[in-house]
């Protein structure tokens, strides 16, 4: 048991979706463990662990509650996808946010690393209400699934931080893709395929979303290269959890 806990990854990473980290985690083992009548399928190394929760907030607090209880982690992430909010977040750039603001309620999550404000609204955000979001909250981009991965860290006095890498610009639009989201979080590409391929006037904006969010994945990936490098001889100690910022609530 003691030789277990010493190599007990001390960060947990929490994902929507695999396809959006595949790259940085295809050498983690991968395992899959059952907690409150669920089964998760688990990426590991010696410094973090990774699950994909699946799209939404339900989906991201219940991956993160219970890879809390099950890892004790010092430090949880949100990572993944996000949607521009202004013309300052390109495609591919990443975002990791001082201020995470949920705006089912309003509440609002300081963090003493990161830059501007990151917003999780409900569903898929068209343009219009990316505008009206980016009114409201003077947000750069918005997601889905930081204020819920937040709000269990924050519960379980867990540091927290969120990595998001924007996938699609403000003015970006692909009607209806909520309709593509299984109620357990999984996303059917298939279903999307199929909706367009009897939308011809759909088949440009399909590949212009399916480029970018490859772009984003890759920036996602990158950003996780840190934790395939060798643990410390010393341990990890919340200096070394990413050089990026270790976010604290």
């Amino acid at each position: 048991m003691a030789r277990q806990l010493l190599f007990m990854p001390k960060v947990a990473i929490i994902a929507a979706l695999e396809r959006e980290v595949a790259g940085a985690i295809k050498n983690w083992r991968a395992s899959k463990r059952e907690y409150g009548g669920f089964r998760y399928k688990i990426y590991e190394n010696q410094r973090a662990v990774l699950v994909c929760a699946g799209i939404g907030a339900e989906a991201a607090r219940r991956v993160s509650e219970a890879v809390i209880r099950m890892y004790q982690p010092s430090l949880i992430i949100s990572i993944g996808l996000a949607g521009g909010l202004d013309a300052s977040a390109q495609v591919g750039s990443l975002v990791i946010p001082r201020q995470i603001i949920d705006a089912g309620d309003g509440s609002v999550l300081e963090m003493v690393e990161g830059q501007g404000t990151l917003v999780s609204w409900n569903s898929v955000a068209n343009v219009e209400q990316k505008a009206k979001l980016a009114k409201a909250y003077g947000a750069s981009a918005v997601d889905m699934e930081a204020a819920a991965v937040a709000r269990a860290a924050v519960a379980r006095k867990v540091g927290f931080v969120a990595v998001k890498a924007v996938s699609d610009a403000y003015d970006f639009e692909f009607p209806g893709l909520e309709r593509f989201i299984a109620s357990d979080g999984r996303f059917r590409s298939g279903a999307l395929v199929m909706f367009a391929a009897i939308r011809p006037w759909l088949w440009r904006k399909l590949l212009h979303l399916k480029r970018n969010s490859e772009r984003a994945a890759e920036a996602l990936c990158a950003w996780l290269e840190w934790y395939n490098q060798p643990a410390s001889n010393v341990g990890v100690g919340e200096t070394e959890l990413h050089p990026m910022g270790t976010g604290r609530h």
